[in-house]
């Protein structure tokens, strides 16, 4: 299926915004993106309304769009749901994960090790993702891993900055190594434990050094 020119300024758009081109509270304007992208004001228009209903801009009649902002107690707040749901999801996987879900989790655990030892950030975000998104689907609960999906989409620019915080990068490998251990085990509640622990560490640590991330 041919991807179209909405679909195209969308992706343009939201990954500026993910990787911190976009400063929150910035004004969006819709000539100057129109021009950029070489679309219609239009097809802006459809896409702002796109990244509107996933809570990554604020439309506003006749003010246009601005970049979202959330304020400290809305992240807690996303990120305590986001613990709780992948405590459900730790749980659920550790109860269906199979040895090969457990050798690749292993394997891309040791890349990450290696990666973080090298400081390169950038794949190690990749083979992050990568390390969860075999946990999301062990767990067999695509509704709880869209909620998670959510959330980690739009707190997504903080979740760079953290590793970059003094001590963050050790104690990222520890969480990971324990999550995996834990569904090594195949151990319903350890497994729970441990990726709920994962995501409190993170929300402590942008409680404690928000100003310096957001």
């Amino acid at each position: 299926m041919a991807v179209t020119q909405t679909e195209i300024t969308y992706e343009f758009i939201k990954q500026r915004i993910l990787n911190g081109e976009y400063k929150p509270s910035q004004k969006l304007i819709e000539n100057k993106l129109a021009e950029e992208i070489n679309v219609s004001r239009n097809t802006v228009k459809k896409a702002l309304i796109m990244l509107e209903k996933e809570n990554l801009v604020e439309v506003t009649m006749n003010k246009g769009a601005t970049i979202k902002s959330f304020t400290l107690n809305e992240m807690m707040n996303y990120l305590e749901i986001r613990g709780e749901m992948e405590g459900l999801i730790g749980r659920k996987a550790a109860q269906n994960i199979t040895d090969h879900d457990l050798e690749g989790l292993e394997e891309i655990f040791h890349i990450m090790s290696a990666l973080i030892s090298e400081n390169n950030f950038d794949e190690y975000s990749k083979t992050n993702s990568m390390f969860h998104q075999i946990i999301y689907k062990a767990s067999k609960n695509p509704e709880a891993v869209r909620v998670i999906h959510t959330i980690k989409t739009q707190l997504n620019r903080l979740y760079f900055r953290t590793i970059l915080i003094p001590g963050r990068k050790e104690q990222s490998i520890i969480e990971h190594e324990a999550i995996l251990r834990a569904l090594q085990s195949r151990d319903p509640d350890k497994s729970e434990k441990a990726l709920k622990k994962h995501v409190m560490n993170v929300r402590e640590l942008i409680e404690c050094n928000h100003k310096f991330i957001v």
